[in-house]
C-alpha cells in the first residue's frame, strides 16, 4: 500500500432538510488501501460514498481525488466520476441490452473509446469473473449473483483509480455472496484502491486494510481490522460487534416458552 494519500475527505458535512446524516467527516483513503465502512443502518454509510462519487452534494467540507476538488456541480465533475467507479445493491442493467452492450456502453458513449476497444476489456474483465459465455445473454436470464459480478465488470470497464462498493452483497441468496466477494478479494489482491460498506463481517475483516465504524454521522472508531474485531475501544463498537453473534438459548423455569410447554404440553 503506498503512502499517497489518493481520496481526501475533510470536515464533510451533508444535511437532508434539516437533518444532519454526516457531522464532520475526516477521512483520508491512501493508493491502494482497502477501506471498509461499518456501522448500524441509517449511520450515513452510503452517503459517505455517494459523496465521495459526487453522486451528493456536500452541505458543507471537501472532498478531493488527488487533490482536485470532487464537487458535483463542476465542469469537471464527469470526468472524476469516471476515475471513481461505484456498484450499489441494486445491479441496475438495462433489462433489454445484452450484458456485453450493459457493458461497453459507458466506455463507448461517456469516454468515445473505439467499440473494439471497448469490447476487448469487458472480455478480459468478463473472463476475469467467469462470465465470458453469457455476454449475449440478457440481464433476466442471469442469477443474483452473476448480475453482480457484471455490474463490478461495468465499472472496471471504466478504468477506474478507486472502487466504491455500496452493500453489493446485500441483496443476494448466501450461496451467491461467495462469488461476487471473490471478485473484491482479487481486487484487493492486485492493489485497487477501494472503500466498502457492507455487513458481511467476516470478509470485512479479511479484505480490510483499515476498519472505519460509523455512527450517528461521525466516526466513532478506526482501527486496524484486528485491532476492532477482537478488541474494539469503544463500547458503541463493541455493541455493535455483539449485535453478529450468538449463543444458543437454555430454557429456565422462569423462561415463558417452557412455562408454555408445561401448561400446554406442546410447543409450536
Amino acid at each position: 500500500m503506498s503512502e499517497t494519500v489518493q481520496l481526501s475527505v475533510r470536515g464533510l458535512v451533508k444535511s437532508f432538510g434539516a437533518e444532519p446524516v454526516l457531522k464532520g467527516i475526516d477521512l483520508d483513503v491512501h493508493k491502494g488501501e482497502v477501506v471498509v465502512v461499518l456501522g448500524p443502518s441509517g449511520c450515513g454509510k452510503s452517503t459517505l460514498l455517494r459523496c465521495m462519487n459526487g453522486l451528493e452534494p456536500v452541505s458543507g467540507g471537501s472532498i478531493s481525488l488527488d487533490g482536485e476538488p470532487i464537487d458535483p456541480a463542476s465542469k469537471t465533475i464527469t470526468a472524476l466520476r469516471q476515475r471513481i467507479g461505484m456498484v450499489f445493491q441494486s445491479y441496475d442493467l438495462f433489462p433489454h441490452k445484452t450484458i456485453l452492450d450493459n457493458i461497453t456502453l459507458a466506455p463507448i458513449k461517456v469516454q468515445k473509446r473505439p467499440r473494439a476497444e471497448a469490447e476487448q476489456d469487458a472480455e478480459r474483465l468478463l473472463r476475469r469473473v467467469g462470465l465470458w459465455e453469457k455476454r449475449s445473454a440478457y440481464p433476466r436470464e442471469l442469477s443474483g449473483g452473476q448480475k453482480q459480478r457484471v455490474a463490478i465488470v461495468r465499472a472496471l470497464c471504466m478504468n477506474p483509480e478507486v472502487m466504491l462498493f455500496d452493500e453489493v452483497t446485500a441483496a443476494l441468496d448466501p450461496e451467491m455472496v461467495r462469488e461476487v466477494l471473490d471478485v473484491m478479494l482479487e481486487l484487493a489482491g492486485q492493489g485497487m484502491t477501494m472503500v466498502i460498506v457492507t455487513h458481511e463481517m467476516q470478509f470485512a475483516r479479511a479484505i480490510a486494510d483499515r476498519i472505519i465504524f460509523l455512527d450517528q454521522g461521525v466516526i466513532v472508531e478506526e482501527s486496524p481490522p484486528e485491532k476492532f474485531f477482537t478488541d474494539p475501544a469503544t463500547a458503541r463498537a463493541k455493541d455493535f460487534l455483539k449485535t453478529f453473534s450468538y449463543e444458543k438459548r437454555r430454557a429456565t423455569a422462569q423462561d415463558p416458552l417452557e412455562q408454555n410447554q408445561t401448561k400446554e404440553g406442546i410447543l409450536s
